[in-house]
């Protein structure tokens, strides 16, 4: 058993601090931690500088942990490091699978390498998939556990990446004594996810990110919910800021070589998402029922949160509704933020509807 990690007075880096989870967990750590300095990489991919938090123990690198000019900027005395960058979600790798491997493949080997010899690190945690071992089913699903077994087929070079990325923390940790911990994330939501945030990466999701902000976005315009399959598919929606005491609880008690879903333990179906969310925007428009994605075999997941709650002490406490709630508000405070993200691809956005 690993000795109990504090972040107080300690020296931190977020890579990927610019983004949504990395830059929630930056204030977190700021408002309940006191570290001495937070360090953030981010090369500003899928992510925005706004998110980026103006206090004198942040310091900002821009750039890709890939490259060795970066790496070298950074103090050789960190204690911990969270690793929650990578190339923003399936459908984009699909597209341009390269760019899948070089921001979340390579990105991960070059950190791991850099940190092999640092004397000082406690922790590393490493941003792990919870789709990448979920069971691939539209029936009833179980709760995906920690030791569930993974296959080799998979539905997007993103979910080949998180996994190829645990292997290598896997590796490095048997073989460097890295202290690697891996944070398995279901599907996390709530403020300082932007619409359009960062730069053209090949597809509209680009602009339309994951289901809740599209769907928040589209609820508060009064357009109608896009319901793929007709909204049978489920997920377990994990509100930011219970992932942010999630991931300080993998820093603080996690052990190195394990894996620890950070999840709700709720299945949530998309269309009572969608109703959710209508309900809270007062938007009357009929959901517009659309056929299923034709790569995605993972209908229904959630997962299980025995491990998290016994080893690490956490258990995820706002509601979906709850959280919904503050991101709708979030929403509706930065409309001007996200509608000039979102326009930023507009001249790319029309160039795919002419092709399709």
């Amino acid at each position: 058993m690993s000795d109990t990690t504090t972040l107080k007075n300690a020296k931190i880096l977020i890579v990927g601090g610019a983004g949504f989870v990395g830059s929630n967990l930056c204030h977190h750590i700021l408002d309940k931690h006191d570290p001495k300095e937070i360090w953030i990489i981010d090369n500003l991919l899928s992510s925005e500088i706004s998110n980026v938090p103006e206090d004198s123990k942040v310091n900002f690198i821009f750039g890709s942990v890939a490259d060795d000019r970066v790496l070298a900027k950074l103090p050789d005395d960190l204690e911990l490091v969270f690793h929650l960058a990578c190339y923003h979600g399936n459908q984009s790798s699909i597209a341009d699978p390269i760019a899948d491997h070089d921001n979340n493949t390579i990105t991960s080997l070059k950190l791991f390498d850099h940190l092999k010899e640092s004397k000082n690190l406690k922790k590393i945690v490493y941003a792990a998939a919870g789709c990448a071992v979920a069971e691939k089913t539209f029936e009833d699903p179980t709760a995906t556990s920690e030791d569930a077994p993974v296959s080799l087929f998979h539905d997007s070079p993103y979910s080949i990446s998180k996994l190829v990325g645990e292997m290598y923390g896997n590796y490095y940790w048997t073989r460097h004594q890295l202290p690697f911990v891996k944070a398995r994330f279901q599907n996390v939501y709530g403020p300082r996810e932007i619409l359009g945030a960062g730069r053209w990466r090949g597809t509209h999701h680009t602009v339309w990110r994951n289901v809740i902000p599209t769907f928040i976005w589209k609820s508060l315009q009064g357009e109608a919910l896009p319901l793929d399959n007709g909204g049978n598919a489920s997920r377990d929606f994990i509100f930011v800021k219970d992932m942010a005491k999630g991931l300080v609880a993998c820093a603080e008690k996690g052990e190195p070589g394990e894996a620890y879903n950070l999840a709700s333990g709720a299945e949530t179906t998309i269309g009572d998402l969608a109703d959710l969310i209508n309900a809270q925007t007062g938007n009357i428009t009929p959901v517009d029922l659309k056929p299923a994605r034709d790569w995605d075999r993972s209908g229904k997941r959630f997962g299980a949160t025995a491990k998290s709650k016994e080893k690490l002490g956490f258990s995820a406490s706002i509601s979906i509704k709850d959280g919904l709630s503050e991101t709708v508000d979030w929403t509706k405070k930065n409309e001007d933020l996200i509608f000039r993200t979102m326009k930023n691809h507009n001249l790319m956005m029309k160039q795919l509807s002419r092709n399709s």
